[in-house]
């Protein structure tokens, strides 16, 4: 059967889809597209695979994708990251029978992407990205889509999604921001640049990311976003890290304790409980908060931005902008459990043990060296020298004396007078013996 493509593709394998969950990392696992299919979503993608680890690694495969045979899972696109055409393809043919299309990650703005010279930060490689669509378009069985973020410039944003069509792009996620807008300083998206690439005769109908959005990126849905989702959590069987993140807030630190999914039930079924009880008791009344509708409704919410007039307002450091809300008395998650299974543990800067700094390299000395060095330093000296450091057990004077004393009276530690530098016998071949 001849691959389809464009709007038949989006029409007849996609089912015209309207409805989609956006690939969440951390978020888009089996048991959440399960849950949000029986609340209405078409269309489902995967969370960012990377595509070198998928390839070399079974265990990778099978916990993402290959973990079960679930046919209610469909239509369903798995999306890469990936920056090598030959790996990109490679990946993606391994993925093909279980899904309908295979997206590349074009958009992912964070710093592990820069890191890795994925997602956005390939927005001005236009050849490689050539490369990558067209080889994919003629190797794969299944349609290649792609997901983008926008240029400042509208004309140059179309320019660039002409370029991935005419490569072989067959369905375009146009998320409506720059690279540069992310975090706290992601602001509104741009509908003026969706717009003009969707007016565009040729092009593929986009799945528009809206502004809010309470599944896409730059929005979130507050409060529980699932109060009882145990019957798909608990049948596909998902990583703990997977259930996690769809708790409520306030009971975070319970499920920091949680080491399995019957724990997490339990927390979930506690969240049910809550809500609840919140509806009986506000039956009536208007949201205290700045939302419309009350925390358990699914709703768009704007993240906001800094605070106006802040000397960090400016900033794209996501650290700056914690210090400046005092992230002294607002420690991160991992933070929070570490001080959960030790109530003791401080992470207060100031409280930290100094230490003395070696003399060569700089990193902490051993408080016993002899030579006020780290060991590596250490090391390298002591051996230079043939002496001792009890403080970091180095004892390449004792071990050459005991050499010595094994060998005979005939060598001595004493370098013979006669004996000039290269001369057989002198102190330098008897140290390079004894400690060889």
């Amino acid at each position: 059967m001849a691959k389809l493509q464009g709007f038949e593709f989006w029409s007849r394998t996609l089912g015209g889809a309207r409805h989609v969950v956006a690939p969440m990392v951390d978020q888009s696992e089996l048991a959440w597209r399960l849950l949000s299919r029986r609340h209405g979503a078409q269309l489902c993608y995967t969370p960012m695979l990377h595509a070198q680890v998928f390839v070399r690694d079974a265990n990778y495969r099978k916990e993402n994708l290959y973990c079960e045979v679930c046919p209610e899972d469909r239509p369903l696109i798995v999306q890469f990251c990936a920056n090598d055409p030959e790996v990109f393809v490679q990946a993606a043919l391994l993925a093909q029978d279980h899904c309908d299309a295979i997206d590349l990650n074009l958009g992912c703005p964070q710093m592990i992407a820069k890191r890795g010279h994925y997602g956005a930060f390939l927005q001005e490689e236009w050849d490689l990205l050539q490369r990558m669509i067209l080889l994919a378009h003629e190797k794969l069985s299944v349609p290649v889509t792609c997901k983008i973020r926008v240029f400042p410039e509208i004309e140059k944003t179309v320019r660039y999604a002409q370029m991935l069509e005419k490569a072989g792009c067959q369905l375009l996620t146009v998320h409506g921001r720059t690279k540069e807008q992310r975090g706290p300083l992601s602001g509104a998206a741009s509908w003026e640049h969706i717009k003009a690439v969707r007016r565009q005769p040729a092009q593929p109908r986009p799945v528009r990311r809206p502004e809010p959005c309470c599944v896409g990126a730059g929005g979130r849905v507050p409060g529980p976003r699932a109060p009882a989702p145990l019957p798909a959590v608990l049948r596909p069987g998902p990583p703990l890290q997977a259930v996690a993140p769809h708790v409520h807030q306030q009971l975070r630190e319970e499920l920091a304790k949680v080491k399995t999914l019957e724990g997490i039930a339990a927390v979930s079924w506690e969240l049910k409980l809550r809500c609840q009880e919140e509806m009986a008791r506000q039956q009536g009344e208007k949201p205290a908060s700045d939302l419309p509708f009350f925390h358990w409704i699914c709703q768009p919410y704007v993240r906001p931005g800094p605070r106006e007039g802040s000397r960090n307002a400016g900033a794209c450091s996501k650290r700056a902008l914690e210090e400046e809300e005092g992230s002294t008395e607002v420690l991160s998650k991992n933070k929070q459990k570490k001080q959960l299974r030790n109530p003791h543990k401080t992470f207060d800067p100031s409280l930290k043990p100094k230490y003395a700094k070696c003399d060569q390299c700089g990193n902490p000395k051993g408080n016993r060296c002899v030579f006020n060095l780290c060991r590596g330093c250490c090391k390298k000296r002591a051996f230079k020298e043939t002496a001792d450091c009890p403080g970091h057990g180095l004892l390449f004077k004792t071990k050459l004396e005991k050499s010595l004393a094994c060998k005979g009276p005939q060598l001595g530690l004493q370098e013979p007078q006669q004996a000039g530098p290269g001369a057989p016998g002198g102190f330098s071949e008897v140290v390079g013996s004894a400690l060889a």
